[in-house]
């Protein structure tokens, strides 16, 4: 089941987070920063994958600043051992059909370059994303951001 994110689901996603091991003590910082902006009413849209009543994937996307239609997908996390069984597929597909409905356009997603990505990039690569940029040592020296989109319109 997917559903949209609620103020019930804060602990759960924070939970979700930490387990993934992708992110720092700033990076949780920020992540509880963009769940009280998503409380207060901000546009992002943040879903919750659940198997029973466990959650086992979150992912949240915001409009590109200063376009038109564009979204960008900044957090995807799917649970240790819920990876690799189609969550993440079926929690991006939900946000592409939502973004559709809705008449968006496109959709990007940046990451890193290095090794640890590499599941990361491929799995965008199997979604259909395709690379459109590559900005050489972006996030540090031998880091480069790479940045996939998918258009949402035929």
């Amino acid at each position: 089941m997917i559903t949209k994110l609620e103020p019930k689901h804060l602990e759960s996603v924070i939970k979700l987070v930490r387990a993934s091991g992708l992110f720092d003590v700033e990076g949780i910082k920020q992540i509880n920063q963009c769940l009280a902006e998503h409380i207060a009413g901000n546009n992002a849209l943040w879903f919750l994958a659940f198997d029973n009543e466990t959650p086992l994937g979150i992912v949240y996307c915001t409009p590109e600043p200063m376009t038109e239609g564009t979204w960008n997908i900044l957090m995807l996390v799917i649970a240790p051992a819920f990876q690799r069984q189609g969550h993440g597929q079926s929690l991006i597909s939900h946000v592409e059909k939502s973004l559709e409905a809705r008449g968006e356009r496109l959709i990007i997603v940046e990451t890193s370059s290095l090794g640890e990505f590499e599941k990361a990039r491929s799995f965008y690569l199997k979604c259909g994303y395709v690379e459109a940029a590559r900005i050489q040592n972006f996030y540090a020296k031998g880091d480069d951001k790479i940045v996939f989109s998918k258009s949402l319109i035929g």
